[in-house]
C-alpha cells in the first residue's frame, strides 16, 4: 500500500468524517471550534515516511476549544469524536483516553499551548521567550489548521511564529555565532593538531549544532527537535543549500576544515551584506559581539554573549 503523509491522512479523515459530524451535531457551535493537526510527531512537521508508522501513527485530527466552550459542550464533543470510525484507509485508531491520542481529539486552546510555553498566556518578556526551548516553539506552530472561524487558536499561533522580539533573536544569534567561532573555527583544527581525534569530532558536532541553529534564527524560524533539524533546513528560504554539506561533514569529516571555513564565510557574508554588520574578517567571534550590541534591552545586552 502506498504511504500516505500523516497531514494528508488527517485532512481526509477530517473532511470525510470529522466535518460532517461537526456540521450535523454542532452546527450552531461550528464558528467556535478550531480543527487541524499540530504538535508532537514527525507527521505534524511533514517529515514522516514509511518507517514512521511503527509507532504513534493513526488517522485523526485535533479539536481546540476555549476554556468556556469546553465547559459548555466539550464533553459532548469528546463523546462525538470518540464515535468516529476506528479504521480509515486501512489504518486503525489506537486505544486512547477520552481526550484522544497524543494531542488528537478534543482539547482546550490553552491546554495545548501551555504544554509548550509553560504558561497559560503568551510570553511577555525577553527572558520568558528565551526560557522556552526552540523545539517546543516549533512544535507549537507546526502542522496545519483546517478551520478556525473564531480565530483565537490562530491568533496565538501567529504570535508564536511572528512576535518573538528582535532582542531575543539577536541574543540567540550572537550566542550561536560565538559557539561557531569557538567550537569550529578555533578548536576543531587545534584538536586535530593535538592528535585529539575524539575531541575534534565533538568540536565538529558542536559547530554543526550552532550552525543549524544560526540558520533557523536568520530565517526567523523556530528550530525543531534535533533529529528533524537538518531535514527542516530544506524548507527554509536562506541557506537551504547547506543541508547536503552539513550531512556530508558529519558522516565524512575528512573535509570538515573546508566545510567549517565555507559555511562560516557564508554566514559572515549574510551578516555583512544583509544585516549591515561591519565586516571584521572571517572569524565569527567579533560578529557575535556586534550582533549582541544591537540588543536594545540593556540588561540582556550586558549579560554574557553565550546563553
Amino acid at each position: 500500500m502506498k504511504y500516505t503523509k500523516g497531514l494528508d491522512l488527517a485532512r481526509r479523515f477530517y473532511e470525510e468524517y470529522g466535518l460532517p459530524m461537526l456540521q450535523d451535531e454542532f452546527g450552531d457551535k461550528l464558528d467556535r471550534i478550531a480543527t487541524g493537526l499540530c504538535g508532537h510527531g514527525s507527521e505534524c512537521f511533514g517529515f514522516d515516511d514509511e518507517i514512521s508508522v511503527d509507532h504513534d501513527f493513526e488517522p485523526g485530527f485535533c479539536i481546540w476549544l476555549t476554556d468556556e466552550d469546553e465547559q459548555d459542550f466539550g464533553f459532548k464533543l469528546m463523546r462525538a469524536y470518540s464515535k468516529l470510525p476506528k479504521k480509515f484507509e486501512g489504518l486503525k485508531l489506537k486505544e486512547s483516553s477520552i481526550y484522544g491520542t497524543r494531542g488528537k481529539g478534543v482539547h482546550t486552546i490553552w491546554d495545548y499551548y501551555s504544554f509548550y510555553l509553560g504558561m497559560r498566556r503568551l510570553p511577555e518578556t525577553n527572558e520568558e521567550w528565551l526560557r522556552i526551548p526552540s523545539f517546543y516553539l516549533a512544535e507549537a506552530v507546526n502542522g496545519e489548521v483546517f478551520s478556525d472561524q473564531l480565530g483565537e487558536f490562530t491568533r496565538i499561533r501567529n504570535a508564536i511564529m511572528n512576535d518573538v522580539p528582535s532582542d531575543v533573536w539577536n541574543k540567540k544569534l550572537g550566542s550561536e555565532l560565538f559557539d561557531m567561532a569557538q567550537k569550529g573555527q578555533y578548536n576543531y583544527s587545534r584538536c586535530l593538531k593535538h592528535g585529539q581525534k575524539g575531541a575534534a569530532v565533538l568540536s565538529l558536532n558542536d559547530y554543526v549544532k550552532a550552525l543549524i541553529s544560526c540558520i533557523y534564527i536568520l530565517n526567523r524560524k523556530h528550530m525543531p527537535y534535533y533529529k528533524w533539524s537538518i531535514k527542516g533546513i530544506e524548507n527554509l528560504s536562506l541557506f537551504s543549500e547547506l543541508k547536503p554539506e552539513i550531512e556530508n561533514a558529519l558522516v565524512d569529516p575528512m573535509n570538515a576544515v573546508y566545510f567549517i571555513e565555507n559555511s562560516s564565510r557564508q554566514i559572515r557574508d549574510h551578516l555583512v551584506k544583509k544585516l549591515n554588520i561591519k565586516d571584521s574578517g572571517d572569524y565569527l567571534e567579533g560578529y557575535a559581539y556586534a550582533v549582541n550590541d544591537l540588543i536594545e534591552d540593556h540588561m540582556l545586552r550586558n549579560s554574557p554573549v553565550m546563553l
